[in-house]
């Protein structure tokens, strides 16, 4: 699916009115079949732009052409259509707890089933070969029966990427999938993401906060900074300069850690407890 963002501009949707944009004036072109990751520290705006690709926001300012079409000003029900094509994964995957890890990777067949086979499905996983081949490429296919309240939260993150392999879409929207990863777990999902995506020629736009991730894995790579495109280059062209300005006073994104914690406050003495006879 083609991407053309003309100057878009959008708040937060938890954001007050009065807030400043958490997008300003974005342009940004992504040819169909295209891989590419978004990076930069918090608050750059890296879920709203997200969220905006998903046509779950709508832009204050400029237009969000997806295919040459400006969702927003589609009928209802070609706009419901066009959703149906796009593949959104938070950071924490919707699943249901008590649900089997076989359902919950088939539910991203939903929008491509009717209201009957999808309650069907619920009961009577209908093709749970191709449920254990996506788990698989996340590591996961021992867990195909396991219920979901039952997996820890890296393996929760992976089960929700997994659900990408069999969705019907032309978009992937992946934000910050490594968040509950080890470094390896990590290095692993992204080269699942992006070997699936290419192999079926799906767009893909990945959220980051792990940089060597990022430039080992894709090709190209968009620097936001408060809302703003900072740079927009291939994975071999972005040097550790331009990290460090984009990075600046958030170095400990950059380098993977947390930020340095106060100290808490020292605990009071415990009162002497006198004992009269």
């Amino acid at each position: 699916m083609q991407i053309d963002l003309q100057g878009v501009s959008a708040r937060h949707p938890a954001a007050r009115a009065s807030a400043a944009p958490a997008v300003q004036g974005l342009s940004l072109q992504v040819a169909a079949g295209e891989q590419l990751a978004v990076i930069g520290p918090s608050g750059a705006g890296k879920t709203t732009l997200l969220q905006l690709l998903a046509c779950a926001l709508r832009p204050s300012r400029g237009q969000v052409l997806l295919q040459g079409s400006d969702p927003w000003a589609l009928p209802r029900r070609r706009l419901q259509a066009l959703r149906g094509q796009l593949f959104l994964a938070p950071q924490t995957p919707p699943l249901p707890p008590r649900q089997r890890v076989v359902t919950a990777v088939l539910a991203g067949r939903l929008p491509a089933m009717s209201l009957w086979a999808s309650l069907r499905s619920l009961f009577y996983p209908s093709d749970i070969p191709a449920a254990h081949d996506a788990l698989d490429r996340f590591d996961l296919a021992d867990k195909l029966f396991e219920r979901v309240d039952r997996l820890s939260g890296g393996e929760r993150q992976r089960v929700g990427l997994a659900r990408a392999m069999l969705a019907p879409a032309r978009l992937w929207l992946i934000d910050e999938p490594l968040s509950a990863l080890d470094p390896t777990r990590s290095r692993q999902a992204v080269q699942a993401l992006v070997t699936g995506a290419r192999d079926q020629g799906i767009t893909l736009v990945a959220t980051l906060h792990q940089v060597d991730v990022a430039l080992a894995h894709f090709p190209r790579i968009v620097g936001l900074r408060d809302g703003a495109l900072a740079f927009d280059l291939p994975a071999d062209q972005v040097s550790p300069e331009r990290l460090a300005r984009l990075y600046a006073q958030h170095e400990h994104e950059l380098l993977g850690a947390p930020p340095a914690a106060e100290p808490p406050p020292a605990a009071a003495p415990a009162p002497v407890v006198m004992h009269c006879r």
